[in-house]
């Protein structure tokens, strides 16, 4: 069965994490989760889709118990 792509973090998306002080949420996600979100946000065509995706990533991070709009119950 193939295996989901490893996306790297781009230096955009490290900065907005370390800006809005929610590295240590991000990391306190699951590894598909944190995959996923990069994934979603580089795969945006249109730079103001990229800086959309990015701020709801970030609004959901801050806020907790969201993920990509549906509610997250870490264990």
């Amino acid at each position: 069965m193939p295996t989901r792509p490893r996306y790297p973090m781009p230096e955009f998306f490290r900065a907005a994490l370390e800006a809005r002080g929610l590295m240590d949420a991000y990391r306190a996600r699951p590894p598909y989760q944190q995959n996923d979100y990069i994934g979603w946000i580089n795969r945006a065509k249109l730079e103001a889709t990229k800086q959309k995706r990015l701020k709801q990533m970030l609004d959901e991070l801050e806020k907790g118990g969201v993920y990509m709009r549906m509610k997250w119950n870490p264990k």
